[in-house]
């Protein structure tokens, strides 16, 4: 059975439309969010290189890059563009996406009963609520 990747691919932009709650078609690559972004030199792809990617559905590639996790979500990119794209909100559905790719279930149970004093309940919970 062939699978059709152009199919997946929409669905994950879908998705991440969804969760952002933005609409990638509207941006048409001013590059004024990358042009404003204080972390754009740590990033491999600057801000509007990945919007480009989404639109082209270039999900995997995207996924593979360091970008998202740069974004400091400081909201200038949204107080520059002239279409008012949250890059942050898309950056932050990119997060989630691929923390669910790669993120094992965390059982809190197998850890010592040392660890669990030592460590602050706020860590564990946050822990496993990334899983859930």
């Amino acid at each position: 059975m062939e699978i059709n990747i152009e199919i997946i691919n929409y669905e994950l932009r879908e998705a991440i439309e969804e969760r952002s709650n933005q609409k990638l078609i509207n941006c048409y690559q001013c590059g004024k969010c990358s042009a404003g972004c204080p972390s754009v030199n740590l990033m491999d792809v600057p801000p509007h290189e990945i919007v480009r990617m989404l639109q082209l559905g270039l999900i995997d590639e995207v996924l593979k890059v360091n970008s998202p996790w740069y974004c400091t979500s400081c909201f200038t990119c949204i107080s520059r563009c002239p279409r008012l794209i949250d890059i942050a909100r898309i950056m932050e559905a990119l997060r989630y996406y691929n923390l669910n790719e790669t993120f094992q279930s965390f059982d809190p149970n197998v850890l010592s009963d040392e660890v669990k004093t030592r460590l602050p309940q706020q860590a564990l919970v946050s822990l496993w609520r990334k899983g859930t």
